[in-house]
């Protein structure tokens, strides 16, 4: 944990109670519908900020945003496959669409650190 112990600990802990909750909020329909998908949204959003705050640091930028990408180019190409699939396909669909709404806030700072990282050197 490059950034201390207790600021690890909490990107640690944003990271599991992110991707907790993006696969419960896929499982359970009720959580995608009217006022509880506005605070289930935001919680992920802001969860997948912390991570991108606290939790990735400059040594794994690299690894990070290549699952990051690889993770959105399978969503983007088997979304559609999942939704096709009866009974589980909507839910995985629902899972996916919830993961990478937690990994992309994330994913925009850790690049816009990796950039500023860049752009800062001599």
């Amino acid at each position: 944990m490059a950034k201390g112990d207790a600021l690890g600990t909490v990107g640690s802990w944003a990271f599991l109670i992110g991707a907790l909750v993006a696969v419960v909020a896929g499982v359970i329909p009720g959580l995608n519908t009217g006022s509880t998908q506005v605070w289930v949204t935001s919680a992920i959003v802001l969860l997948g900020l912390v991570v991108g705050f606290l939790n990735v640091t400059s040594k794994e930028t690299m690894h990070y945003l290549m699952a990051a990408v690889s993770l959105v180019l399978v969503s983007t190409f088997g979304g559609d496959v999942l939704a096709g699939i009866e009974t589980v396909g909507p839910v995985l669909q629902a899972v996916l669409n919830n993961v990478i709404l937690f990994t992309v806030p994330a994913v925009i700072v850790v690049s816009l650190k990796a950039i500023y990282s860049v752009a800062s050197e001599e």
